[in-house]
């Protein structure tokens, strides 16, 4: 179903709003990328720990797969700027921002088992298996809402509200 709301009115062209879009886009990704940095080193370091060999097979399978999820989520959050430095001054500024807004979901979408993997393993190990599966659907629930229903919920709220417009003597 499309969505029937009015746009803001924005006196910009359609190059003028694909450079707005990737640049908010790229804010976005550097948030991002940090928590997604944090995680990987902090799963890079695990294997070096003195407890690591006593972690039993579902753990390592657990470890290995969040360390894996984390790569790809690294991968996909950084291939936006990889995707524009391959495509720079070629006048391909939409179809980088509309790629680049896919790579950011799919993003999005390995990071949050990611993330419930980690929480799994750290406490699947200090609490033990029924406290770290706990947990880690915890997590996937705080991720699915704050990621997935919070944004359906904030944009239905605003449905009702009148279109922003440019002051009168902005316009041309």
């Amino acid at each position: 179903m499309a969505d029937e709301r009015p746009r803001p009115a924005r006196n910009e062209t359609h190059l003028e709003r694909a450079d707005r879009n990737f640049a908010e886009l790229l804010q976005e990704l550097r948030v991002t990328q940090t928590g997604v940095q944090i995680l990987f080193a902090f799963l890079l370091t695990l294997a070096f720990t003195p407890r690591f060999p006593d972690l039993d097979s579902v753990q390592r399978a657990t470890y290995v797969t969040t360390l894996l999820l984390a790569v790809l989520a690294a991968a996909l959050f950084t291939a936006p700027a990889a995707l524009h430095r391959s495509l720079f001054q070629q006048n391909a500024k939409p179809a980088i921002v509309r790629v680049s807004s896919r790579l950011a979901g799919v993003g999005l979408a390995v990071l949050m088992p990611a993330f419930a993997g980690s929480v799994l393993l750290v406490v699947d190990v200090t609490l033990g298996r029924a406290a770290g599966v706990t947990a880690c659907a915890g997590t996937l629930l705080v991720c699915l809402f704050l990621w997935g229903l919070l944004p359906k919920l904030v944009g239905r709220s605003g449905r009702g509200e009148a279109p922003v417009r440019a002051p009168a003597d902005r316009l041309p």
